[in-house]
């Protein structure tokens, strides 16, 4: 299976550490991001999940589940999860605007239980190039951010051996956000509260509409063409 942008994610019966879900179901009418890793114990992914983990009050701001998944069982994750907490301190839960420090043994968010592959193999998420020491190949570092309509709204695919910038995910996330709330695209290196572009799409007549305080368009390019417009939003 090759995911394309735009594609329906597979609504997946999964065996995670909070008892089985069905996908579609637990996300509910959230975004969700789906995030694999090699294995369990390994030290790259153990900074990356803590790393989401004490995230995960921005990702709830931004109505967004996160879900794990690694090659090992679940009775592997639930003893991970203490390493995890110990490397990366007191984890935090929210529901809505409401958030709590949650207990030892609890986590974050859910972890899914891959240790036959199948799930890597659907999705494209093995690593041909890096194997653990029984010799079987590792699930590569695979994102994807799926839309309230359950549809792959980006994926990013990191190596094993890179670990992945957190800060970009919410970055990528919170463009993908808004562009779907209005006709925008956001420039290279944008961050949340920097002008956004407003593309050679919208019409005219439809820039009031949706950007009442105006544009600013770049008239001194030697094309003369004025199709960089941005605005504030």
């Amino acid at each position: 299976m090759s995911l394309k942008l735009g594609d329906e994610f597979p609504n997946f019966q999964l065996k995670t550490t909070v008892g089985d879900i069905q996908l579609h179901e637990w996300l509910g009418d959230s975004w969700g991001i789906l995030f694999s890793h090699p294995a369990d114990y390994t030290p790259v992914c153990t900074t990356e999940l803590s790393r989401a983990a004490k995230l995960a009050p921005e990702f709830a701001k931004r109505n967004t589940k996160l879900i794990g998944l690694s090659c090992d069982s679940i009775d592997n994750h639930h003893g991970w999860i203490k390493d995890l907490q110990a490397y990366g301190g007191p984890n935090v839960q929210c529901s809505g605007d409401k958030c709590k420090i949650i207990p030892h043994g609890d986590f974050a968010f859910p972890i899914i239980d891959d240790s036959d592959r199948k799930l890597a193999v659907q999705l494209g998420m093995i690593d041909p190039s890096e194997f653990d020491n029984k010799g079987l190949p590792l699930t590569a570092r695979a994102v994807f951010f799926i839309g309230q309509d359950k549809k792959v709204k980006a994926s990013l695919l990191y190596p094993a051996t890179t670990g992945r910038n957190f800060d970009e995910i919410l970055r990528l996330l919170d463009s993908l956000q808004l562009s779907a709330r209005l006709p925008i695209a956001t420039p290279v290196d944008w961050k949340v509260g920097d002008k956004v572009m407003v593309p050679p799409s919208v019409k005219d007549e439809d820039v009031k509409k949706y950007f009442p305080q105006g544009v600013q368009v770049k008239n001194d390019l030697p094309s003369g063409k004025g199709y960089i417009r941005m605005a504030q939003v």
